[in-house]
């Protein structure tokens, strides 16, 4: 059973994509503390806090600090995207495409994948989603990745990244093996002239 994962510059790519995402994670973190005047010094978080709420939230403080909260929420999921990413395996079997990644382990059946859409068709790095036609989270014993799952792709869609190393071979094993042309997703300046007329 032939497996296809990242070649070492897609690999190269997502430990970019990975620090990357940490340094703004720990940024917003340190930036939050600063622009709320607040510590995280244990026994001191609850004596900084009664001095913010006493000196009053500003709008100069609340607007940077919601920013910064949101990112502190963002930044990890996308970290754990990465991580699925880089570590992802895709496997052709007689009975479908298995996908392997962290703490997710799903085979989708050949007829079970009801569209091939290419995403970014004229980029260097074209990417692909194979819509499915039910959930494969069902699959996944854990409930936390199971969402995280959801979160990150949709319930119905299977992402085949960019920097997978035989990328076009895999692509023509599941256009083959599932009889699905690939169908170009619209730009957006496109989407916007369909919907006029």
């Amino acid at each position: 059973m032939k497996h296809y994962q990242l070649s070492r510059e897609g690999r190269r790519n997502a430990w970019l994509m990975l620090v990357g995402a940490a340094l703004i994670w720990l940024f917003a973190i340190w930036t939050f503390q600063s622009t709320l005047g607040i510590t995280y010094v244990p026994g001191d978080v609850g004596a900084s806090l009664g001095t913010m709420w006493a000196e009053g939230l500003t709008v100069n403080r609340t607007v940077p600090a919601i920013f910064m909260l949101v990112l502190m929420v963002a930044a990890p999921l996308t970290m754990w995207n990465i991580s699925m990413e880089l570590v992802c395996r895709y496997e052709v079997a007689a009975e479908g495409l298995r996908y392997r990644a962290v703490g997710v382990d799903i085979v989708i059946p050949w007829d079970g994948i009801a569209e091939i859409r290419s995403v970014d068709a004229d980029s260097d790095e074209p990417s692909d989603e194979l819509i499915l036609s039910t959930a494969p989270a069902a699959q996944i014993p854990n409930p936390l990745y199971r969402v995280l799952y959801n979160q990150a792709y949709g319930a119905k869609v299977l992402p085949v990244y960019p920097g997978v190393a035989e990328r076009a071979e895999l692509m023509e094993e599941i256009r083959r093996r599932s009889g699905n042309p690939v169908i170009t997703a619209p730009m957006p300046e496109q989407a916007l002239e369909q919907t006029q007329s």
